[in-house]
């Protein structure tokens, strides 16, 4: 018997003409136990939809560091003996209408800072403002060098109490720490407890609610209030879920309107959209029930697990129902469509999941939490949207009339001049032009994608709007205090009791002085500095004093009433602490180039040079981290991928036809970030790599049919078009009705959403545009209709033509059910 074409399976009318043992042992597993498959999906569905009640929203600041990074490393080993260097919150109560030096502001700050004294999480030994017994002041008086803490013994708001405040502060050295350079705010230091002490987790929501609340509080009494800190970016971006999930809705609608419009069937867009939304069920549930939660960087997974859901389950809707159309029984219908596109939709899907999983080899336990939910969920599609969706449709079927439709439509289509243009790319002269404009955007954009920085290249918290309230709190941190909230310290390890010997301070010293030349540092503290100043002040203030003496006995006495944040209390840590202008990518690269250096030419055994603690600190061991894995995920993934395409293909060519489309998307996203200002980091890495995997279900979706028909001898231009009619006009919905979705979000409040949103739109529309005008280009040159390469496809894509043995009862072997 001729083969028939792609996509026209012989039709059959009545279930006693189709042989049910016909098919692969897979297929007549679950076609002719249905009515299981189904009810044991309907049990797991319940169950796991009862797990995600149990699901969490939070985050973990642990979670977001490269806890096994050297400079993490370090940090954790001396965490005990660092304050102020790790998780914390910074609070600026600012008097719009006078200074600090008023009674009125501090009482206001007092009870403020005994409110948040009790908030739940608080570090309460380490907390520190002008009214904390650990904020002090060191002095040279009439009797000699004298202290005490800042807020006089026996204040009572009066002229003579807050002149002595006043004078306390100025010798404290808090100015530009806890105190504003134009004295109108100061800073409540909060630092943090990862767990309490029953062990549960800070709870982030909470804790950012109940400063928001003691915000409104107090600012209704005269004082305004800035917060800045992992802790309120975090709330910020958890109160912000709520637009998320706003904008999930209109993107399931989006799909949803988008897919009726193409099949004018109900019941068939229904079930597309109901498969996708029962596999995020799924992959929700299984959360709680494996032990994790849901943080802000993956609030996206959700949705990225129903666009690629709706992208297979489109595909196996169109091909029931042209074969519906025909005439065929609906249940034969979902078995043929099962047949030709189950091992397309499943390597397609497998290379997802890698895509996703390869995010595992990045040490950073956020991103690796992401990587899993987002395995899981891909991995539920092959359960829910290539196995449940044909088996639902073979219950319910399309609508008569929609299924005429599609029929007419495809009729039509062969003469539609969207189809004849794609066509075009099967001919020399266009497809050489199509590979020629792709090698200059290739290489314009492997130009433009050097320039890609790692980290974050704006001030502030980047995954919030410049004009939020988050970043114009920061704004205002840095304005008022000379520096900004990032801070990188460096730790000098001593032995026990040595931290104040002259060596070490010298060189300590000698650091200091050679980071405030670097562009980007705005300031430095230690106790090398404060023996200069207090040096300065045993001399009557002389600058001329300020000066680093080799006196030891003058060194040990200063060391013992310096702050505790400055040296260990056994003496074998000193704190040098970096205050730099911003945390962008460029900054951080300098200043601990710069210590890196230092530690080379300066480390003994009497002092070793250690990075690195502070916020920017971890910063860099992040960005560190980030920039060693990214060429490394990419490199894994494309590797994933190709062998994926191989094992299903069985030929080099058709792997190179299949993945150099994605090569050229992958290097124009990257080159588009630099556009935008974007750098490689936690939020976007898991973008990059879902880029390739959704680009490589175009390419096999269209490339499958595409080598079925040659296989049957048909020329290119012939099996693309054939392919165009199954698959390509698919691709093209579902391509453009999901970068649709996603464009809507920049209109988020929250930025990282917003660029994601814009680059995933990029990737979808020119994953979609590389599978249908590159991949018949380069197939022109790579792929032959005569040629043994379509012989030696895979095996297990032989039912992509329709070929079985036992289809039609009574029929001969070599029958073809296409």
């Amino acid at each position: 018997m001729t083969p028939t074409p792609v996509g026209q399976s012989p039709v059959i009318r009545n279930l006693k003409d189709f042989d049910p043992q016909s098919g692969s042992a897979v297929e007549r597993a679950l076609f002719n136990h249905r009515g299981l498959v189904v009810l044991l999906c309907i049990i797991v569905t319940l169950l796991l939809g009862w797990q995600t009640t149990r699901l969490q929203l939070n985050a973990s600041f642990e979670k977001t560091i490269p806890a096994h990074h050297p400079y993490i490393q370090n940090f954790l080993r001396n965490q005990n003996d660092l304050t102020g260097l790790g998780n914390a919150v910074r609070i600026a109560v600012a008097n719009p209408s006078g200074s600090i030096y008023e009674a009125r502001y501090l009482d206001v700050l007092r009870r403020l800072s005994d409110d948040i004294f009790l908030l739940p999480g608080v570090n309460r030994v380490q907390m520190k403002s002008l009214w904390t017994p650990n904020t002090r002041w060191v002095g040279v008086t009439e009797d000699g060098l004298d202290g005490g803490p800042v807020i006089p013994e026996g204040y009572d708001g009066g002229a003579s109490s807050l002149q002595q405040l006043n004078s306390n502060i100025a010798r404290s050295g808090e100015v530009g720490q806890l105190v504003a350079l134009d004295s109108k705010s100061s800073v409540i230091y909060v630092p943090l407890l990862a767990k309490d002490p029953q062990g549960v987790l800070l709870d982030y929501t909470a804790f950012s609610r109940q400063l928001e609340t003691l915000r409104a509080k107090y600012e209704g009494q005269g004082v305004t209030i800035h917060i800045t800190g992992f802790a309120k970016i975090v709330g910020d971006l958890i109160e912000g879920v709520r637009a998320v999930l706003l904008f999930f809705g209109l993107a399931v609608l989006i799909a949803a309107a988008a897919v009726y419009w193409y099949t004018r069937c109900v019941r068939s867009t229904a079930l597309v959209v109901l498969a996708s939304l029962v596999a995020v069920v799924w992959q929700l549930g299984l959360l709680p029930a494996l032990g994790y939660s849901i943080d802000p960087y993956s609030i996206l997974v959700p949705f990225l697990v129903f666009a690629i859901g709706m992208s297979h389950g489109a595909q196996k809707m169109n091909g029931i129902m042209q074969d519906i159309g025909r005439g065929t029984h609906k249940l034969i219908a979902a078995r043929y469509t099962f047949r030709r596109l189950f091992v397309a939709g499943l390597t397609a899907l497998l290379a997802d999941a890698v895509g996703f999983a390869v995010l595992l080899v990045i040490d950073i336990q956020v991103i690796r939490e992401l990587a899993i939910a987002a395995s899981i969920g891909v991995g539920v599609l092959i359960f829910t949207n290539l196995i449940l969706l044909p088996i639902l449709l073979s219950y319910t079927g399309v609508s008569e009339k929609a299924a005429a439709r599609s029929l007419r439509a495809e009729r039509e289509a062969g003469m539609h001049p969207l189809w004849r243009f794609f066509d075009l790319f099967t001919q020399r002269r266009w497809a050489a032009c199509a590979i020629a404009v792709s090698v200059v955007l290739g290489l314009a954009g492997f130009v433009a994608s050097t320039q890609l920085a790692v980290g974050d290249l704006d001030p502030g918290a980047p995954e919030l709007r410049p004009e939020s309230r988050y970043n114009r709190d920061v704004s205002f941190m840095t304005s008022s205090y000379g520096a900004s909230i990032d801070v990188l310290a460096v730790m000098v390890k001593t032995p026990d009791g040595a931290c104040s010997n002259y060596e070490t301070l010298n060189k300590v010293d000698t650091l200091e002085w050679e980071l405030r030349q670097l562009d980007g540092v705005e300031g430095t503290s230690s106790l090398a500095q404060l023996s200069r100043r207090v040096l300065a002040g045993l001399n009557e203030g002389n600058p001329k004093w300020y000066e680093f003496l080799h006196n030891q006995d003058m060194l040990n006495t200063i060391a013992a009433g310096a702050p505790r944040e400055l040296y260990s209390e056994s003496c074998g840590l000193l704190t040098l602490n970096v205050f730099l202008r911003d945390h962008k990518a460029d900054t951080l690269a300098r200043v601990v180039s710069h210590v890196e250096q230092f530690a080379r030419n300066n480390d003994s055994a009497d002092a070793q040079f250690q990075l690195a603690a502070g916020s920017a600190g971890i910063e860099v061991a992040t960005n560190i981290v980030v920039k060693e894995a990214w060429r490394l995920m990419l490199l894994v993934v494309y590797t994933s991928v190709v062998t994926l395409c191989f094992i299903a293909f069985r030929s080099w060519k058709a792997v190179v036809v299949a993945v150099l489309p994605l090569l050229l998307t992958s290097m124009l996203a990257e080159a588009l970030m630099v556009a935008l200002g974007i750098g490689v980091k936690v939020a976007t890495l898991p973008v990059i790599a879902l880029g390739v995997g959704i680009g490589v279900d175009y390419a096999l979706y269209i490339l499958s049919i595409t080598l079925a028909r040659m296989r049957q001898g048909a020329s290119l231009s012939e099996a693309y078009h054939a392919a165009l009619l199954f698959t390509g006009k698919v691709v093209m919905l579902t391509g453009a009705t999901l970068a649709i979705g996603v464009i809507t979000w920049i209109a988020s409040p929250i930025k990282f959403q917003a660029d994601m949103g814009l680059l995933l739109a990029f990737m979808f529309l020119w994953n979609m545009l590389g599978a249908l005008i590159l991949l018949p280009a380069l197939a022109h040159f790579l792929l032959k209709p005569t040629s043994t390469l379509a012989a030696s496809a895979s095996a297990t894509l032989h039912n992509a033509d329709g070929r079985d043995t036992r289809t039609l009862k009574g029929t001969a072997p070599k029958t073809s059910a296409t």
